[in-house]
């Protein structure tokens, strides 16, 4: 937060450390040089590129560095737990090039085998028929590890590039909780926040043969000036992600995800894919209450104080905008220090809000109960005066 805020935003630096369009970046060029080292170092990675000013940014920005207009992506279909730009009708990627999507496998109610899980056998078909020049594996709303050894596989038998968006699990990559994808993945992008636990922003990760063009691609292909302050920023949190505490942050995450769908599968609630194995918690609100839509509850439980993003679950039969699902993440409050004991609160916080939405009296008693929770797990005492 303090680089962020630091006065490196006021320096235009358009270009690269050392081949700038601007005078005076000296200091500059050495900040964002020191951002790539310890991004490349953290990660095992070859070349690093620190500008994307987001995730979808760096996505962009791989996809004009290694294909051709028109070309084929084979990615995860959004309503199945895929991003935006892996190729929805509402992103400008699918103007650009061709998608082709992927999904999960259907669901199924044995609780040792409750499916719901990527679909190896349907993305090695589609890769075999329409022979995509990419191949995407991540996923935006995903509960579970993704082992990037099979799509390298498969990239490697249709002739495919792989490209691994790994912006949810970063974090968990850095810490150990999830497999690293650099190892299989031509490009590997991702978002500096969330579990990554950074400044609001994006990075991409390649193998060298593609650095020049993925710079290019970032700027000036899709980009002007770069943000320096947030470079910084990645730069503090990329050595912060080097530490030995880094790990047991990330540990903590997986546990307290585990712990809150096992609450929250106690209240009633069903979680997509039968758990978690990550920071995220997808769950279908359909078990609890067939009535209750991922809009109607993410309005009350913010009412409630507990901010809950509505989503989408595969093969929902409501919209996008009204969705039958929320996706609850755990990395903010484990920075704040709660662990499984918490999370069973909150989970417990959030059935008692759901079950008495209509009434208002029993919504400002959990309110009361999450500002007390969260005065007792603040993580900015020492930062804000």
């Amino acid at each position: 937060m303090a680089a962020t805020g630091s006065i490196l935003t006021n320096k235009y630096s358009e270009g690269y450390p050392g081949r700038r369009y601007y005078g005076g970046n000296q200091i500059v060029d050495q900040v964002e040089d020191l951002a790539r080292r310890r991004l490349t170092a953290l990660f095992g990675a070859d070349h690093a590129n620190v500008q994307p000013h987001s995730g979808a940014n760096a996505n962009v920005a791989a996809y004009q560095a290694l294909l051709n207009t028109g070309d084929t992506i084979l990615a995860m279909r959004l309503d199945q737990g895929g991003h935006l730009t892996h190729g929805s009708p509402a992103s400008i990627t699918s103007t650009y090039w061709h998608f082709v999507s992927y999904g999960v496998t259907p669901r199924h109610d044995d609780p040792a085998a409750p499916g719901e899980l990527i679909d190896f056998d349907n993305v090695r078909e589609l890769a075999l028929t329409h022979r995509p020049k990419l191949i995407v594996a991540g996923a935006t709303a995903y509960a579970r590890r993704i082992d990037p050894a099979p799509f390298r596989e498969i990239a490697d038998e249709v002739g495919a590039l792989l490209m691994f968006d790994s912006a949810h699990v970063a974090g968990l990559i850095a810490g150990g909780s999830h497999p690293n994808p650099v190892p299989y993945a031509d490009v590997v992008t991702f978002t500096t926040h969330k579990t990554l636990r950074g400044p609001r922003g994006g990075a991409i990760l390649c193998r060298e043969e593609h650095a020049k063009k993925i710079d290019s691609a970032v700027f000036p292909g899709m980009q002007g000036g770069p943000l320096e302050n947030a470079i910084a920023a990645k730069a503090v949190a990329f050595k912060e992600a080097s530490l030995a505490s880094f790990p047991i942050y990330t540990d903590q995450i997986v546990r307290n995800a585990v712990a809150f769908a096992s609450a929250l599968t106690a209240e009633g609630f069903r979680m997509v894919s039968g758990g978690t194995e990550n920071h995220m918690v997808l769950v279908d609100l359909r078990e609890f209450d067939a009535e209750l839509t991922g809009k109607e509850a993410q309005e009350v439980l913010d009412r409630a104080g507990i901010t809950t993003n509505r989503n989408t679950i595969p093969d929902d039969p409501r919209s996008p905008f009204i969705t039958s699902g929320l996706r609850l993440g755990t990395a903010a409050e484990t920075t704040a220090g709660m662990e499984e004991d918490q999370f069973v609160l909150i989970a417990s916080l959030i059935a008692r809000a759901l079950r008495q939405r209509n009434d208002e009296g029993a919504i400002e008693q959990v309110r009361s109960d999450v500002a007390m929770l969260c005065h007792d797990f603040n993580p900015y005492i020492g930062f804000t005066k």
